[in-house]
């Protein structure tokens, strides 16, 4: 019988038989550590494949990518740790509860209100001890690393079209640190 090789659960066997005791030497070898540069890599690539628009590539270089995601779930799995189900079943839960407009009751109407919206949950899902902040990854390359605090900050207000509303807002939170100091 002949394999499905567009098959999720074909490319999970595949990943896990590279990993078994009789796979691949170099697969079986590797860890969270030593895989985790070809995760970025790859991810660049996939980026480079859209910036091209270049559909073939964008092709592969997803499938490079997919694999980097097949082999930390396996890794992770052979340690107990969790499967590649626990990570689709994680992301499908968090889809249906983010978009309570598709699934549910809510009636969020355009791209803005589904956003809006879409950051309520997020508060919401954080935990108490989390800031606003706390998930933005600390390895990020810096200009990615700031445009993505300057979009959640933006996400809560902190967006202004002039300076003049920084300069005000500065103003602001001056006047009540000197308020609770008093």
């Amino acid at each position: 019988m002949e394999q499905d090789l567009g098959s999720f659960d074909t490319i999970e066997h595949i990943v896990a038989r590279l990993r078994a005791p009789d796979g691949c030497p170099w697969d079986r070898k590797q860890t969270h550590a030593s895989i985790k540069p070809y995760l970025i890599e790859e991810a660049y690539e996939v980026l480079q494949a859209l910036d091209d628009e270049n559909s073939d590539k964008l092709c592969e270089e997803l499938g490079d990518l997919l694999l980097q995601i097949l082999l930390h779930a396996q890794i992770a799995s052979e340690a107990g740790e969790f499967t590649m189900r626990d990570v689709t079943r994680g992301i499908a839960t968090k889809l249906i509860r983010r978009h309570p407009h598709v699934f549910g009751e809510s009636n969020a109407s355009d791209a803005e209100e589904v956003a809006l919206e879409w950051e309520t949950l997020k508060q919401d899902e954080r935990k108490p001890d989390d800031s606003l902040l706390s998930s933005v990854p600390k390895g990020m390359p810096a200009l990615s690393y700031s445009h993505s605090i300057q979009r959640r900050a933006a996400g809560v207000g902190f967006d202004w079209k002039e300076s003049r509303g920084v300069l005000e807002k500065l103003v602001e939170e001056v006047r009540e640190l000197e308020q609770a100091s008093t």
